[in-house]
């Protein structure tokens, strides 16, 4: 019976946001030759930050299409889409699926844990999460900014090694719209 109780009380779809992929990137940058900094921006990010039944944590789930790179140069763009780093023809998508997340510690800024999928290769991923003024709480349009780095050997990337830093930065924009389901 105080279960019957509980799901009338609690909503049955809870309130989620969605990425909007034209307000949303993803950037990285890698050393080449330990001189010179190589820059990629992602332009298509999809996906959504599901809320708990209780309103009180929230799960990102986000998808970045691997051909939606931007770079300084069409033959680093086809370098980097080639199968030695992200092979795309086999690989089309990056995923990241984050734990719980606090909503405080979404306005507050801290660690983002979860899972990322990088040709095909999942790996567990941490993340630092820049406070962000995007109470999830109350429903609104909001920005939320990650930045953290990945081994790019981590998830088979080992080509041009001696030419190539292993370490990669990341950083992420992601644009949310409140939406019902």
């Amino acid at each position: 019976m105080l279960a019957v109780l509980l799901l009338a009380v609690l909503p049955v779809h809870a309130a989620d946001y969605r990425i909007d992929p034209a307000r949303s990137h993803a950037a990285f940058g890698v050393r080449l030759l330990w001189l010179t900094q190589v820059t990629g921006r992602f332009e298509q990010i999809n996906g959504d930050v599901t809320l708990s039944s209780l309103h009180d944590t929230a799960v990102v789930d986000a998808q970045i299409a691997v051909d939606s790179i931007q770079m300084s140069s069409d033959r680093f763009r086809r370098w980097v889409l080639a199968p030695e780093f992200f092979d795309v023809a086999h690989y089309p998508a990056i995923h990241f699926v984050s734990d719980p997340i606090s909503l405080a510690k979404l306005e507050k800024g801290g660690e983002l844990g979860g899972t990322l999928t990088l040709r095909g290769v999942t790996r567990p991923a941490h993340f630092e999460l820049l406070p962000s003024s995007c109470p999830l709480s109350a429903p609104q349009d909001c920005v939320i900014s990650v930045r953290g780095t990945i081994q790019r050997s981590d998830f088979g990337m080992n080509g041009h090694h001696t030419a190539v830093s292993d370490r990669v930065d990341l950083g992420m924009s992601i644009s949310l719209d409140y939406a019902k389901r």
